[in-house]
């Protein structure tokens, strides 16, 4: 075959290939991006966890200083993020191309606009809602274990004992309490890390080409873009997931949004909505890269074979 047959099974692989191809890719890069990612993500979490002192801390450097001293506590949860990310990312990944491919053939269909660059961007964009809405709608029970698990005074020794645990304690609700803060981060961050992404893509290699820099370095701009916009999201998420490991009163009674979001204004102002920062986007940046590159890979790889 040709190379330029070789191109051409690439890019179009997302309407070729099988849902479980896509699937299949997905699962890959799912679980290489969190677990690599692991240790980084949960310095993340303990900076983020609102504690009952006046004076938490807040450092990176104090933080990862104090968690590599204990270095296997920064792997507890780790096998919630197996169980969950590989069927999680599948979904999200499979959704993402079929969306993608069913909204853009819509949108040559309507009169409204000729800009490919804009349909373009829209389909990519509603594509990564669609797939964030069905990817944290199977994740997030795993995501509220993982983050129980994370915590610095953690006390589950296995993600069946803390799963088991949660429910006696506080109800299934619990699982799921944080949903509508992940949905309402996760939208934006998908839809902006898909866009930038595709985005990056079409300047760096407006070929096509099956080129590992390129998806490397596009996944990476867009982790780093999206973590930045949504990181006052992610400190309220992390609140409502552990809130039940909390002994202040007013976190465990914390029902939504609202109440977590003006919490931790009142505990540390506006740049309460920042805490992790930097290990949240130097999570995403490489993370977003690894996972953009396995799944991009297994494409390659699985048009050539098919």
């Amino acid at each position: 075959m040709s190379d330029n047959n070789d191109e051409y099974d690439y890019e179009s692989l997302g309407a070729n290939s099988t849902m479980a191809q896509n699937a299949m890719a997905g699962a890959l890069a799912g679980i290489g991006e969190h677990c690599l990612m692991y240790p980084l993500d949960s310095i993340k979490t303990r900076m983020q966890v609102v504690q009952t002192s006046a004076t938490p801390t807040s450092n990176m450097a104090q933080t990862m200083t104090s968690s590599l001293r204990s270095h296997q506590q920064l792997w507890r949860g780790v096998y919630s993020v197996i169980l969950g990310a590989g069927p999680a990312h599948a979904l999200h990944f499979a959704t993402y191309e079929f969306c993608k491919e069913h909204f853009h053939a819509f949108l040559q269909q309507q009169s409204w606009t000729t800009d490919a660059n804009l349909q373009q961007m829209i389909a990519t964009s509603t594509a990564g809602a669609c797939a964030t809405i069905a990817h944290d709608a199977l994740m997030t029970p795993f995501d509220v274990i993982k983050q129980r698990m994370q915590l610095k005074d953690s006390v589950y020794r296995s993600v069946r004992e803390c799963a088991r645990q949660v429910y006696v304690r506080e109800g299934f609700k619990a699982f799921y309490i944080s949903l509508p803060t992940t949905l309402s981060m996760s939208i934006p961050f998908q839809s902006i890390q898909f866009t930038t992404y595709e985005g990056c893509l079409s300047m760096m290699n407006p070929s096509g080409n099956y080129d590992p820099k390129s998806h490397v370095v596009a996944g990476a701009v867009a982790g780093a873009v999206a973590s930045s916009v949504t990181t006052p999201l992610d400190v309220i998420k992390t609140l409502l997931q552990t809130r039940g490991s909390s002994s202040d009163d007013r976190i465990r009674q914390c029902n939504g949004f609202w109440q977590a979001a003006k919490l931790v204004h009142q505990r540390f102002g506006y740049r309460g909505f920042f805490r992790g920062y930097k290990p949240r986007v130097l999570t995403h940046m490489p993370s977003t890269a690894i996972s953009w590159s396995v799944y991009e890979y297994f494409k390659w790889f699985l048009s050539r074979n098919n």
